[in-house]
């Protein structure tokens, strides 16, 4: 029988959607379950986007279960920058080795907990790189149940549910972004599909202004701001609407933008 200890997981563990937010964070049990909060406590070795703020998560965790070594002590490791000019990751790039170094708690038998600045890890997150490499390591990938501002913007927007797209950022140069807003319009109308998209939130009246005036006044449009926190909502009508009773957005609050032709 071999003495080599059993692999860890990689554990996919949500955060909460406050993140950058100021005076708005939620009471964990609002967004996390229990099982979720234990979870997290339990785990020693870390991988994320920030270890700042992953730190400042932990501490949340731990006034609710505390942590099973003091924060200090656990091993905190960031991802990988993505290289210059946006290189796409293979498992023969030269980061490779960056990425399955986050890794080796696992392989010796230790879980090692994935997190993101906020929301479901690897969801519209560079994290899907590292779990791209579990799989390729043979290690086992557990995702835990949290908020997903994408999901929950498509469930509160009244739109196709059945068939979406996520599509990332609009160009910021304006006739690029009007440009793309008219491809995405006809893609949606074409097959029926809602178009999620995201922006800085500095930049969410822009890219509201931009879609008021690129789309087709029949075309839904779909805006969720702050999702799970207090001053949150969804508002879902037709570009026509949405031009007879204009809504200005906050700029430091999280928006989603969904569209369906």
């Amino acid at each position: 029988m071999s003495g080599r200890a059993a692999k860890g997981r990689l554990v996919l563990v949500p955060n909460t959607l406050d993140f950058g937010v100021e005076g708005a964070a939620v009471d964990l049990h609002e967004v996390l379950p229990l099982e979720v909060i234990a979870a997290a406590a339990g785990i020693t070795h870390w991988a994320a986007e920030n270890a700042k703020t992953a730190r400042a998560f932990l501490k949340r965790v731990d006034a609710v279960r505390p942590l099973a070594q003091p924060l200090q002590s656990l091993d905190i490791r960031e991802l990988p920058r993505p290289p210059k000019g946006g290189g796409r990751h293979d498992a023969g790039s030269d980061q490779s080795a960056a990425w399955r170094a986050l890794l080796e708690p696992a392989l010796a038998g230790l879980d090692v907990g994935l997190i993101s600045e906020a929301g479901l890890p690897a969801i519209a997150d560079p994290g899907a790189v590292l779990v791209a490499e579990a799989h390729r390591a043979g290690v086992a990938v557990l995702p835990l149940t949290g908020p997903s501002s994408l999901l929950l913007a498509l469930a509160a927007s009244g739109l196709n549910g059945q068939s979406f797209a996520f599509v990332g950022y609009l160009p910021v140069e304006p006739g690029a972004r009007t440009a793309r807003i008219r491809e995405l319009e006809a893609l949606s109308q074409r097959l029926g599909q809602t178009q999620l998209m995201i922006e800085t939130p500095y930049r969410n009246d822009a890219l509201l202004q931009a879609l008021l005036a690129g789309l087709k006044p029949s075309t839904r449009l779909s805006v969720s701001c702050g999702l799970t926190l207090a001053q949150g909502f969804t508002r879902s009508a037709r570009v026509a609407d949405w031009r007879a009773a204009p809504s200005a957005l906050p700029d430091k609050v999280p928006a989603v933008f969904a569209i369906l032709a």
